[in-house]
């Protein structure tokens, strides 16, 4: 590539509201700042954690990274991925390696998990998405890692019906997407942003067709890439990356 041609790439994508890079990087979409993380699940395998082989719960990145270095694992990206119980025990749909935790939750309620549609992010071998609880549980999907979270940010490319362009919710929120070419794409606000700003992001600045909230004010990140490990309150679910020692 010649040097002109390597600063009209650099260019092009320093113009860019979200360029498309691999790992985790700073971004801003709409005057709002976030941290995206994008993944290639066939070659950067994703995997679901909660509870350590005693069944207590892990409950930081940190007691999740000290785990995993103890089969010889680096961890390199970890973030909450999903609601729990005061006992950090997930709420929806929870599988982990193919061992089904607790079952799809359809049940209304108040809170953010009810405020349906919600929804389903799953991952199996070198596939991942984000499908709403009643066509996940319509389509008989029996996927290796899952957790249950809401609402649905984005719906087959639309926003969440009950978000409002003029909300006053203002919060710091994380969520994760997948695009139509297969790419994970994991999003935390940097400043408190609202629900229709933050599904605003994942369809048009991420194009995601699908994506689902994961969680608001305990929504935390850990990447080596960027020396974070943000530890600020226990944790149910994480979604993490590795590497082998």
């Amino acid at each position: 590539m010649t040097v002109r041609r390597l600063i009209a790439v650099l260019a092009l994508l320093a113009a860019s509201p979200v360029a498309a890079l691999a790992g985790c990087a700073p971004e801003h979409h709409e005057g709002n700042a976030y941290t995206i993380c994008r993944f290639e699940p066939a070659t950067q395998p994703l995997e679901l954690f909660n509870l350590n082989r005693d069944g207590e719960p892990l409950g930081n990145f940190t007691t999740l990274a000290r785990t995993l270095a103890g089969e010889g694992k680096m961890l390199t990206f970890a973030m909450n991925a999903g609601m729990f119980d005061n006992k950090l025990r997930p709420i929806g749909l929870y599988v982990e390696r193919g061992e089904l935790r607790k079952k799809l939750n359809r049940k209304g309620g108040f809170g953010n998990f009810h405020l349906k549609p919600n929804g389903v992010f799953w991952i199996e071998g070198s596939t991942a998405g984000v499908t709403e609880t009643e066509a996940f549980a319509k389509s008989g999907q029996k996927p290796v890692f899952a957790t249950q979270s809401g609402p649905m940010l984005v719906i087959n490319g639309k926003i969440h019906p009950r978000f409002s362009e003029g909300g006053t919710s203002f919060k710091v929120r994380n969520g994760v997407g997948v695009t139509k070419t297969g790419e994970v794409v994991f999003a935390l606000s940097e400043n408190a942003v609202t629900f229709y700003e933050f599904a605003a992001l994942f369809r048009d600045g991420l194009n995601t067709p699908n994506a689902l909230f994961l969680d608001g004010s305990i929504s935390s990140l850990y990447s080596t890439e960027l020396g974070r490990n943000d530890g600020f309150l226990p944790l149910g679910p994480m979604v993490g990356a590795y590497e082998m020692k």
